[in-house]
């Protein structure tokens, strides 16, 4: 018999849980008098303002979040068979021996692998010589065969001992002798810096404190260029040069950033010739450089002005510019001379579409790959010196490609990346001389067949008349007729683009019958620069409704019953499900909401909490009435009202450095008073975790295994996948 997506005769929605009778009372905060003042002598009532503590350690405080994990186990306890279910469905798809593609870099080849069983990385290297390349790598670590590898981090053994644990970044000198990494032990993001000699497997004994994970080395081969954190604000404020076995403290300051509104990142030139410091707020940017030699004496490439962002990169005797500065809001890109310290020095070379965004580009020896988006959709372009150019083919109608690891600029093999939402990331070589394409690897999903999935792209008409691209995936034998649950995806800020890409997890939600939607809303960058100066500022609320009329058009076009939808987003996203459950509560069965920026107006009126200054040219500055009142006007916190809210999972991280724990914990204290409805609201913290969640590769499926069991129990969809058609 065909599988249908009718899973109850009846429309009335079935929970798996027990009866609410067999549970115990929602945690109740207690409710303490505070008023929140602007400058301009507006304030507000924050009766939950008590719940945040910067060290973590109020027990009344603490004694609450455990209350409410108390609840959210005393509440899942029913649907932990259908959480175990779903957390072996989705570990059986991942080949737990798995490794990367490997890439080529002075000499060696690097990579990362996996070992069965294990949560953490080993990251690896091996020499390059005869017979040493992708395909052989590749084969070696899918037989097991380690012979000739050189161990650089086995974070397995690195994270004993530590309930969180993570690699930010690591870096070899140019003479491939030493190591340096950043790791966090708390998952706020504020690293140490360790050193590694390769030959001997010596640890130095110097760390280097509170600094973000850019780490690049001078040409010397003992001076380390990194970038300390300011201690209260967690932002990257200073560029430092340490000397291997120098006191730490007498480290050189190089740069200091003088504007709290911008973030701060340094690296090194295609041609490795500079070392450069880059600037950028959300409205402007600045690129510093110095001779990679001698990394002392930075120069400014152009001076920040506001509306002019830019990003630059060096090769073959020429700067490489990318920038918005003339009118060219979707990006151009501009050349200029060694040395050069002026935009008069800036000449046009590709030039700037109304139709096109710029995302980014790769230099290489005799030719260009240029990142690009036209119609939500990415693309990679490639530009010869000799002024021809070609696109990178692809063969869905909804897609993500983009970029992969170019070490080396001297070859003739483009390597990019490819995926949609039926297929696994794939890493492809294009021979740009002969067209030659060739597939390194596509990751190993054990018992997921393509075939048996399809996905479309189709375009929904907000409230104001613009056409909202949304990607849709879904298992084949799907029948649009109204009957279907679906979860719907988004996010909508920073110009961040959610792309269609495979989701290991979601293949447990489309084996259930349901419909998985990503709508692509304004606040990202799909439809080109526009597209987010639409939904950030005085444009917010269009990411809001946006979501809402895709979900409206969805359900009339028969994608899913009107009673059976989700929704999920996190951070920013998280923002979005505030709103739209405040907004449109009753066209939502169930809110996923994971470390939610809820609080817009308190946080933003902190300039001592991580990342609020640098924020500004997104949400306003509410320290300005006409910004405060239009934040004010749908900050979720501050909206909340006697309503029947739906359903909600809402999760959040103790360290959260980028949306502090007590933002979701006051948003679920005061939502529990005025909730009118009968649907049942969980809040966990995971109290050893930040904005990621916990670390390793299977603890986080855990967590997501356990929101899905809450997912489908609140949809009425059936705890066991269907049947192969």
């Amino acid at each position: 018999m065909k599988p249908t997506l009718l899973l109850f005769a009846s429309l009335t929605l079935m929970t798996l849980n027990t009866n609410a009778a067999d549970l115990p009372a929602p945690p109740d905060a207690a409710k303490k008098p505070y008023e929140v003042k602007a400058p301009f002598g507006a304030t507000r009532s924050d009766e939950y303002y008590w719940l945040r503590d910067d060290k973590r350690k109020n027990p009344e405080m603490l004694a609450y979040l455990n209350a409410e994990n108390a609840y959210v186990d005393a509440y899942m306890a029913p649907l932990k068979p259908l959480q175990d279910k779903l957390y072996e469905e989705i570990v059986a798809r991942i080949k737990q021996d798995d490794a990367s593609v490997p890439y080529r870099e002075r000499g060696y080849w690097y990579y990362s692998r996996f070992e069965t069983g294990q949560d953490y990385p080993v990251h690896a290297r091996r020499k390059d010589g005869s017979g040493v390349d992708v395909a052989s790598i590749l084969k070696a670590n899918e037989a097991g065969d380690f012979a000739g590898e050189e161990v650089l981090l086995d974070v397995n053994a690195l994270a004993k001992g530590h309930d969180y644990y993570s690699v930010a970044n690591y870096e070899v000198t140019q003479d491939n002798g030493v190591l340096a990494y950043a790791n966090d032990t708390n998952g706020r993001r504020q690293y140490t810096i360790h050193f590694r000699n390769l030959a001997t497997g010596e640890t130095y004994p110097e760390q280097i404190k509170g600094v973000s994970g850019d780490l690049v080395w001078a040409d010397d081969n003992k001076t380390l260029l990194y970038l300390e954190n300011d201690p209260e604000t967690l932002l990257g404020k200073r560029v430092k040069a340490h000397v291997l076995g120098t006191p730490v403290a007498s480290d050189r300051l190089l740069y200091e950033e003088p504007d709290d509104s911008y973030y701060v990142g340094i690296a090194r030139s295609r041609d490795d010739k500079y070392i450069m410091i880059h600037s950028g707020s959300t409205v402007s940017a600045e690129v510093r450089y110095a001779p990679a030699a001698d990394p002392v004496d930075f120069k400014v490439l152009a001076p920040r002005e506001r509306d002019d962002e830019y990003d630059a990169d060096h090769h073959d005797g020429r700067w490489v510019i990318r920038t918005n500065s003339g009118g060219a809001t979707n990006f151009r890109i501009v050349t200029a001379p060694s040395g050069s310290t002026s935009r008069g020095d800036w000449k046009d070379w590709v030039a700037h579409r109304d139709d096109v965004f710029i995302e980014g580009f790769e230099l290489f020896d005799g030719y260009t790959a240029i990142g690009e988006r036209s119609q939500g959709l990415e693309r990679v372009r490639v530009l010869k010196d000799d002024g021809s150019e070609e696109y990178v083919k692809a063969d869905e109608p909804a897609y993500s490609m983009g970029l992969d690891v170019n070490a080396e600029p001297d070859t003739d093999w483009l390597r990019y990346s490819y995926t949609s939402m039926t297929t696994p990331p794939t890493t492809y070589e294009l021979n740009t001389k002969t067209g030659e394409r060739r597939q390194l690897k596509q990751q190993p999903v054990l018992g997921y067949d393509p075939s048996k999935y399809a996905t479309e792209r189709v375009w929904a008409t907000a409230r104001d008349g613009t056409k909202i691209p949304v990607s849709l995936v879904y298992k084949k034998g799907f029948e649009k007729n109204g009957q279907a649950a679906m979860l719907q995806y988004a996010y909508g800020s920073y110009g961040n683009s959610m792309d269609p890409g495979f989701s290991l997890t979601n293949v447990s939600l489309l084996d259930r019958g349901m419909v998985y939607a990503l709508a692509h809303i304004r606040g990202g960058q799909e439809m080109g620069r526009k597209w987010y100066d639409d939904g950030k500022l005085f444009n917010k609320k269009n990411t809001f409704t946006d979501f809402i009329d895709v979900t409206d058009f969805l359900v009339k076009e028969g994608y899913a019953a009107k009673d059976r939808v989700a929704a999920y987003g996190g951070s920013a996203g998280g923002l979005l499900m505030g709103a739209i459950s405040n907004m449109a509560p009753d066209r939502y069965r169930v809110i996923l909401s994971q470390v939610p920026f809820v609080d817009v107006v308190t946080t933003m009126l902190d300039p001592t909490i991580p990342l609020t200054t640098n924020e500004y040219d997104e949400w306003g500055n509410p320290e300005q009435k006409e910004y405060y009142d239009y934040m004010l006007s749908y900050s979720p916190y501050d909206n909340l009202k006697a309503q029947a809210y739906p359903a909600m999972f809402v999760g959040t991280g103790l360290w959260d450095s980028q949306v502090q724990y007590w933002e979701p914990a006051k948003y679920v204290a005061r939502m529990r008073d005025l909730d009118t409805g009968k649907e049942p609201v969980l809040f966990r913290t995971n109290m050893d975790a930040g904005h990621g969640g916990k670390s390793g590769r299977f603890r986080k499926y855990r967590e997501l295994s356990e929101m899905y069991a809450f997912l489908l129990d609140q949809l009425g969809v059936e705890g066991k996948a269907t049947a192969a058609n």
